[in-house]
């Protein structure tokens, strides 16, 4: 073999085994958002909501239809097309049917958290770090669904006055091409850097309480930021729901559901924001 081909043959072989340790890197790259389609340095944006059309890259699933089931307090159950199963602001009283494959989890009170899952749950996601002042950071996919979370700071409990850093989680879930949010226990408005990161939402889980979080003027303006398609009210506790909805006017539909539960798909969501009071929130 003449001197350049062997040069040649060595280097050939260098770039097979580059490319082959390279391999496993690139399969473990981070998921990449479908609900973050507006670019990060517009401010004051407001996500439209794609109500009755496909998203631009929706994602990867068996079906289209998502179901929600609320379970009590702040605790959702979200039924995947591939059959995955999620409780939202898991505390181990409120639970699914079945055992969950995800649960979310907020530090605010202990009605939104538990120490004690069951042990077959695969994902225990806490909105919170267990290092002071840190941001907890969730980005992955299970099944059909990619779970992220946005942090936000919350009161101290009980009138002690103050503030917790990141104490907080929005959590998105993007399932089936739709962009899907749970507000947690959200103390104070959003800024401009907390929408942008959380991006466009077609489904809103929001609390309702009055004050326990943030009062009903506040929390409506969050909403009507967020311009989502189906917000579904949560952690009513106090003033009726009517409170908040009396702040939304004739941009919003409103409609009290005689049960607790409702499927959407992409196609099927409402075409004008639809305020859907389930039975176990009137």
């Amino acid at each position: 073999m003449r001197p350049q081909h062997l040069v040649l043959a060595i280097a050939c072989l260098a770039a097979f085994i580059v490319s082959d340790r390279a391999a496993p890197a690139q399969e473990q790259r981070a998921p990449v958002s479908q609900c973050q389609a507006i670019a990060q340095t517009i401010p004051k944006a407001t996500f439209a909501s794609f109500s009755g059309a496909q998203p631009v890259a929706p994602a990867v699933s068996e079906g289209e239809d998502v179901k929600f089931t609320f379970l009590g307090h702040s605790t959702f159950e979200i039924d995947t097309p591939a059959g995955i199963i999620i409780a939202t602001d898991y505390n181990g009283w409120y639970r699914p049917a079945a055992l969950p494959d995800v649960v979310t989890m907020n530090k605010a009170h202990t009605t939104h958290f538990t120490l004690t899952p069951e042990p077959g749950i695969k994902h225990v996601l806490h909105g919170w770090s267990d290092v002071p002042g840190e941001a907890a950071k969730i980005d992955l996919v299970v099944g059909d669904a990619h779970i992220r979370n946005i942090a936000t700071d919350i009161r101290f409990s009980y009138g002690l006055g103050g503030s917790q850093q990141n104490g907080n989680s929005i959590f998105v879930f993007e399932i089936a091409g739709l962009c899907i949010g749970h507000l947690g226990h959200l103390h104070y408005e959003l800024t401009d850097t907390h929408y942008t990161e959380i991006g466009r939402l077609d489904v809103v889980m929001v609390p309702v309480d009055g004050g326990l979080t943030m009062g009903a003027d506040s929390m409506s303006r969050v909403i009507k930021r967020l311009r989502s398609s189906l917000i579904l009210p949560m952690h009513r506790r106090g003033p009726p729901v009517s409170a908040f909805v009396a702040m939304f006017g004739k941009d919003f539909d409103v409609a009290y559901a005689p049960d607790d539960s409702i499927t959407v798909s992409m196609r099927t969501l409402p075409k004008k924001p639809l305020i859907y009071v389930m039975k176990g929130v009137q």
